[in-house]
């Protein structure tokens, strides 16, 4: 059984922010597309960035990884492989980067997932499809799409996921001939386009943004091969920073304030509660309490991984609070806020939820539980910093599998600082 047993700890310490998922999934993939030989520094092989690296070696790359230096060396092989299947494990952003990039190498490639992967949202590639009469067919959670990507104007619904923009701009400056994507209705989560452009750009890729309505891109370019080190992820470090707003005693090291991470808003929305957030050096943040600590309001769009520990964090300051436009969560490893809502209530928390909100009503102390981490890496990371204030054991029944899509050393982390954890 794949149980953790968390007994109520301070915790206390310094720990290292992870890699940050969004720069590795697309510094990999720049460099796959270079053709040429590449280092990937601060690496982790969490099974999110595990499938990125088993889609390009489906699609003729080969690659190493020092675990001790926690560098990727990753390399062409020249061994195309006919109709590739491309296995994209539980990773929404490998399976949406991936279909019009191997579309743009292959004239038939199928993908598949696991978990609930290959029932998530994929109608914006859908509708490219019909428009540029590209055939394909979902079936038994296998996605085989037949017919090349070409050059021209795409125009992609915006209000879905950003992961279809980014998919596309990563495979368009490699068709000959100019493109265009025209964005239609407004573009949720701007921080992650940000991303894909400034690691394209270092990979020699120049792509011009007209204010995230349109995008031109020049056709017949070349990725460059160069070495790069991946950031400091603040998704992860929002667990981190929350647990020293709730009274633990952590530094979170290797957080860079000038990041285009849309999620470094953790600083921001800390800071609105009422509780502290000091910078430690020049990479080190800590979060620490106030007596003063209150209920917010939270806009969730850009930043929707932040809300299962947001309403941790809410769960404990006075007054009301409230998570709105959070609708995206109902389709992501979990129905997050179905999760996040009933797993908290067990503890005790005065949290209900809305079709696309949460509403939470704090409280000073949440009670022992067993609970379910819902087969999702942020819900099982989010309960165990609730166990910090919990009078009595927190069981988190699925918590270790859970946490390996995107932070396996977490309750390794969690331990070094003092937690009890069996």
């Amino acid at each position: 059984m794949d149980m953790v047993k968390l007994s109520p700890s301070q915790l206390s310490g310094t720990v290292q922010a992870p890699p940050s998922k969004s720069y590795a999934h697309r510094a990999v993939i720049s460099a796959f597309l270079s053709g040429e030989k590449c280092k990937i520094g601060n690496l982790r092989l969490s099974a999110d960035i595990s499938a990125t690296l088993d889609c390009i070696k489906q699609l003729g790359a080969e690659w190493t990884y020092d675990e001790k230096k926690k560098i990727a060396a990753i390399a062409p092989c020249n061994k195309e492989k006919s109709r590739p299947l491309l296995d994209c494990g539980e990773s929404g952003s490998t399976l949406r980067f991936f279909i019009p990039i191997a579309m743009a190498m292959n004239d038939e490639v199928s993908f598949t997932g696991h978990g609930r992967l290959m029932e998530r949202p994929l109608e914006p590639y859908f509708e490219i499809f019909k428009k540029k009469k590209i055939k394909y067919k979902l079936k038994k959670g296998v996605l085989t799409v037949l017919g090349r990507l070409t050059a021209g104007t795409y125009e992609i619904d915006g209000t879905v996921s950003s992961q279809f923009i980014t998919g596309l701009l990563f495979a368009l400056p490699l068709l000959e001939g100019d493109s265009e994507i025209k964005i239609i209705g407004t573009l949720t989560s701007r921080a992650y386009i940000d991303i894909t452009l400034d690691v394209m750009n270092k990979f020699g890729i120049e792509i011009k943004n007209e204010n995230y309505s349109s995008f031109i891109i020049k056709g017949s370019q070349k990725y460059k091969a160069k070495s790069y080190t991946v950031e400091g992820d603040f998704s992860q470090a929002a667990f981190w920073l929350v647990a020293g707003a709730l009274g633990c005693k952590i530094s979170c090291s290797g957080l860079d304030e000038n990041s285009l991470q849309g999620d470094k808003k953790i600083i921001e929305i800390i800071k609105k509660t009422g509780a502290v957030v000091k910078r430690i050096g020049k990479h080190t943040l800590s979060a620490q309490p106030t007596a003063k600590m209150h209920g917010i309001i939270v806009d969730a769009d850009p930043i929707p991984d932040l809300v299962p520990i947001l309403a941790v964090l809410l769960s404990f300051c006075k007054g009301k609070s409230r998570i709105e436009n959070a609708g995206r969560l109902r389709i992501k490893e979990s129905d997050r806020l179905a999760a996040i809502t009933a797993e908290l209530r067990k503890m005790g928390a005065g949290i209900t939820e809305g079709e696309d909100f949460l509403e939470i009503q704090g409280k000073q102390i949440l009670g022992g539980a067993e609970v379910s981490a819902w087969n999702d890496h942020r819900i099982a990371m989010a309960l165990a910093v609730a166990a910090c204030r919990c009078e009595g054991e927190v069981l988190i029944d699925g918590a270790k599998k859970a946490v390996t899509k995107s932070y396996p050393d977490f309750f390794e982390d969690y331990q070094s600082l003092g937690g009890v954890v069996e």
